[in-house]
């Protein structure tokens, strides 16, 4: 049962959010917003299986229906399965959020790996395709729905040293709006949220990586003079995957402080 104290005015359809790496960092404020809103979660995880259960756990203590799932986002089989064995025991995938990243090496342009770029993009644009590539025919079937994709603010300005984080998401993003434009026929709308740099996630495992003025300076080049949280992000992400969104897709949408301005 709902906690009566609990305000669920997201006003899903039956059925369940699925978020692709939703065990940490910005991933898991997105499942905690969702379900805030009164979404059944089902998240997937890599290989944390400590951090997917506590992250089940806060989200049934919110009263929702919550699950974790192991996935290689590289495996289109694996994808395939996980994603047909949800739909089986949900009836309806109403919502998409892909929020999964890679860790990456912080480096110039030129001096990239070639090995970690293969590996980059497998596991991310890859990874992505394979989820929408099995998703969509699902949402097609049951009434559509919406679609996130956690991208960056380094599309709008670009940030030096990140760029085996940018480039993968500009694939993703040119799916998002081909998904926007080719599948609203089928009530299927697709998003992107762009964040700048976060407290909290992926930034904290970067940090070691790069100079403290090199941070300084980014926090100096943010209009609002400060980095974001989680929940901001979390915040905007969810309220796209609600009806108050239902005009909006195609979007690339910064929550950035204003990096990019």
């Amino acid at each position: 049962m709902k906690p009566a104290t609990q305000q669920f005015d997201g006003n899903y359809p039956e059925g369940v959010a699925v978020v692709i790496g939703g065990s940490g960092g910005i991933g898991k404020g997105i499942c905690l917003a969702l379900a805030k809103r009164g979404a059944s979660v089902a998240l997937s995880y890599r290989s944390n299986v400590t951090a997917a259960q506590q992250t089940v756990d806060d989200l049934q203590q919110l009263g929702v229906s919550a699950e974790a799932f192991a996935l290689e986002l590289s495996s289109l089989a694996q994808v395939s399965a996980a994603f047909t064995e949800i739909q089986n025991r949900h009836q309806r995938i109403h919502t998409l959020v892909f929020a999964a990243g890679a860790d990456i090496t912080m480096t110039f342009v030129g001096d990239i790996d070639p090995l970690e770029w293969q590996q980059t993009i497998h596991g991310e644009l890859d990874g992505f395709f394979h989820v929408i590539k099995t998703a969509l025919p699902l949402m097609r079937k049951t009434g559509g729905g919406s679609i996130v994709a956690i991208t960056t603010a380094g599309l709008d300005r670009h940030p030096p040293l990140d760029i085996l984080s940018t480039a993968p998401k500009a694939g993703i993003e040119a799916l998002v709006r081909g998904i926007a434009r080719e599948e609203g026929r089928y009530n299927i709308r697709a998003n992107c949220v762009a964040p700048g740099v976060i407290d909290g996630g992926l930034f904290e495992r970067l940090k070691p990586q790069v100079k403290p003025e090199f941070i300084e300076a980014m926090k100096r080049n943010t209009a609002l003079k400060r980095f974001g949280t989680i929940e901001e992000v979390a915040a905007v992400a969810a309220f796209l995957t609600t009806p108050a969104a239902a005009y909006v897709t195609g979007q690339h949408l910064c929550v950035d402080g204003g990096y990019s301005v």
